[in-house]
């Protein structure tokens, strides 16, 4: 395992002007990637509510998205004042506060039951024409919209952590998916700075089908002692010119949320999707990557 050290943020996407953006977004969930999802939105010119189950989380989602905007405006990326883009947010722990929303996305955690029973609330309080969007990086889109009144409104919008940073957003298109509504959605994606990819529901869409059967690969090597992850990852970043290596990323991604996937990915796809041995005991010794303070690298306390 290497020592403690921070890895470098990847280069700031500069974010997009108002034309394209909702007027009004709402974001259901506010942790790293909730908060990310808000502050993007919010720098593109709408309005943005964040809802989060408590007052304490709604506090602490809060939190986040100022201090994302403040580092915006401090590297001269936003073009408004602090107090503006305040005036424009706004947190509850609500779901109605929802209501005059154009889009709302749902960014809780990576749970069947959880995300289902987000999405009906939230869609209970939308007007009718509002769209709706789950930020899942693997759940079938059809086996969410089967539960959803107006499927026709819904669909997938992956956006990937860090979400500032980030300039990609995989758009996935449920079979009830409007194609009206994936066009939007490509001009919401662009209204923020970031390019959308579109792809049809199949289990791990696109980017973390493959990403994940790279990183699985990757701890079964260092499972074997092929090489250390240093090494592992150095033969990805040198040889291929990935940005970072499969266990580095692991690592910000979170360990526990690479074994969800790919125990999903397992029951659907097959066992080559099975997760490592080493992956599960980790998870259970609490080694979950950046998040905990230690996974394949240490990391400085979260």
């Amino acid at each position: 395992m290497s020592a403690a050290e921070r890895v470098p943020e990847a280069p700031h996407v500069r974010e997009g002007g108002v034309g394209g953006a909702p007027a009004a977004v709402g974001v259901l969930g506010g942790g790293r990637m909730g908060a990310g999802i808000a502050h993007a939105f919010l720098l593109a010119g709408s309005r943005v509510t964040v809802v989060e189950r408590d007052a304490d989380a709604a506090d602490a989602a809060g939190r986040r998205v100022r201090d994302a905007v403040a580092v915006s405006i401090e590297r001269g990326t936003a073009d408004e004042t602090a107090g503006a883009y305040d005036a424009r947010f706004a947190t509850s722990t609500e779901v109605g506060d929802f209501a005059a929303c154009e889009l709302v996305v749902e960014a809780v955690p990576e749970e069947l039951a959880l995300k289902a029973d987000a999405l009906t609330r939230v869609e209970a309080v939308l007007a009718p024409d509002a769209a709706l969007a789950t930020n899942t990086s693997s759940i079938s889109i059809d086996e969410l919209a089967a539960l959803l009144d107006r499927p026709h409104r819904f669909l997938g919008m992956h956006f990937f952590n860090p979400v500032p940073a980030s300039a990609l957003v995989e758009l996935v298109r449920g079979h009830s998916t409007d194609a009206t509504l994936a066009v939007e959605a490509q001009s919401w994606v662009q209204a923020i700075g970031k390019t959308p990819i579109v792809v049809a529901d199949a289990p791990g869409f696109a980017s973390s089908r493959l990403g994940v059967a790279l990183g699985l690969e990757a701890i079964r090597m260092l499972e074997a002692g092929v090489a250390s992850a240093e090494d592992i990852d150095r033969a990805m970043t040198l040889g291929y010119k990935h940005p970072v290596g499969p266990l580095r990323l692991t690592d910000l991604v979170g360990l526990d949320v690479r074994l969800g996937i790919a125990e999903y990915l397992a029951s659907t796809l097959g066992e080559r999707f099975e997760p490592p041995a080493l992956l599960r005991r980790m998870v259970a010794e609490g080694r979950l990557g950046r998040k905990s303070g230690e996974g394949f690298y240490l990391w400085d306390a979260p």
